[in-house]
Parts: structure tokens; sequence; C-alpha cells
């Protein structure tokens, strides 16, 4: 059974408008600045591997974002950092309303900055104990990705429900998408928070300054299982079909200029 999720989630709040005009030029509403969010209230942390970039506490965020927004900052997208104490197979501390750093963050940063858009990482590896980006299942050490995509539906939807407007999934797990646009759906929030998905990404050492912001570097192994092999177009454009695909949402013009785009950027 096909899902029709429709797309008013993609331009329902100023700054995604902006988004869906001319992408000819650069102006404030095309920049979104990452922050990364400590599980210590209080932290002020130098992150060694990105010079000039901290991670902040809940406390300290506010007056950090201040002069920012009044620069004209129109955007962030939110990376939650978690206590290594509070971390578990299926990351169940990430939408834990009493320990999860990211949910105070949103209700925070919407109240102080109402017309800020906030976007809000959504992935298993900060919040787990193995650091990859689904659940891994039994001695084979493998993804179970129908669970995996689950756990990213519910993790999106309490973000939603605490206010976020856009939730990005990072994690490649097969399914996640369609797992989320379900939830959001069950949740009557499919018009209100908009999906920022990673359609292609591709293995390499280039996120590693990120996965040391967050803290979130595997504990064994590697991503390779589930991002793709770099330089690999062909298997670009099928991630990004099947994203598409998974939404339901379009007609067959716009995967087809989905994957125009795609050949384009030579990804």
């Amino acid at each position: 059974m096909a899902h029709q999720f429709g797309i008013h989630s993609g331009y329902f709040h100023p700054v995604l408008r902006k988004w869906q005009q001319s992408d000819t030029g650069i102006t404030p509403a095309n920049l979104m600045y990452p922050i990364f969010i400590s599980h210590n209230p209080d932290a002020e942390e130098e992150i060694s591997s990105m010079p000039g970039v901290k991670r902040w506490g809940i406390n300290r965020i506010g007056d950090h974002l201040k002069p920012l927004v009044a620069s004209g900052l129109q955007s962030i997208l939110i990376f939650g950092v978690a206590d290594d104490s509070t971390k578990d197979e299926v990351g169940s501390v990430a939408d834990n309303p009493e320990k999860s750093p990211v949910i105070p963050a949103i209700k925070l940063i919407k109240h102080t900055f109402p017309d800020l858009l906030i976007a809000c990482d959504i992935c298993l590896c900060t919040w787990t104990t193995h650091g990859h980006c689904g659940i891994i299942t039994g001695e084979s050490q493998g993804i179970d990705v129908e669970a995996s995509a689950e756990r990213l539906a519910e993790i999106a939807v309490n973000f939603a429900k605490a206010g976020c407007h856009v939730v990005a999934p990072s994690d490649m797990m097969d399914g996640r998408i369609l797992a989320i646009k379900k939830g959001l759906k069950a949740a009557n929030l499919l018009t209100k928070v908009s999906v920022l998905s990673y359609s292609a990404k591709f293995s390499s050492c280039l996120y590693g300054p990120f996965r040391d912001a967050a803290k979130s570097a595997p504990s064994f192994g590697d991503r390779r299982a589930y991002q793709l092999p770099v330089g690999s177009a062909g298997l670009a454009e099928k991630a990004v079909v099947s994203v598409v695909t998974s939404w339901k949402m379009c007609g067959n013009r716009f995967r087809e200029d989905c994957i125009a785009q795609t050949r384009t950027q030579n990804i």
C-alpha cells in the first residue's frame, strides 16, 4: 500500500519557504548553523578537532546564539552529546525527557528565538554504547534495519513533539524515511515538521571532526556497511531514488529532477 504524505511540510515555515525559492544566491537563509548541545547544562567545551567550535550546555546556548540571530542567523541544526554513563544499545537517552540534552534545548531555543528554524539531527551513534548509526543485532554484530528505522522514527517524533521544525536523519538506514513520515502522521505532525534527509552519504574520514564533536565514533568496526563507497555515483542515484520513492509525495517528474540534480552535482 502506497503512503501519501503530501508536501505541506516542505514550506510551512518562513525559512523553509525561502529554501524552496531560487537557489542561485547565498543569503543568511541558506546557511544552517550546527550546534552541539552537551549533557552538562553549564558546558562551554572546546572541540580540539574543530577550532573555534564548542559544545554548549543549555544554560549557555541562549547567550551564544543571541548575537548570531541578531546578525541574521535564521536556522540551526542541533546535535546532542550524551553522557557516556547514559548510553545503551538502543539510544534510549536520546528522547528521554529527563536525560536528553536535546529536548530541553529545543524548548528553550524556540521560546527565546521564536522565528529561528530549529532542525535536529536524527541518528543513534551519539546515543549508543557501540557508536553505530543503527541497532546492532546478535553475535553477527550486524544492523537490524527494521528495528533501527523504528527507533529512529520514535526519536524523530519525540523531537518534533518537543517543538523542532525539521528532523534530519543522518543515519542512512534503509526504510527510515518512510518510518519517520508514518510516525509524524500518526502524531498529527505531518504538516508541521519537515524531513531533511541525508539521501546519499559516503563513508569518509572527513566526518571525523563531527564524530569527535558529538562523541559518536563507533567503538568497533566502521560504517562501510551502511554508508556508500566514495565515488559510487550509481549507488548514490539509487539511494536518492529510494528516499524520494519512500515518501510517495510527488510524481515521477520530481524524482527525475532529483536524479538530474544528483548527476549535476557529481555526488
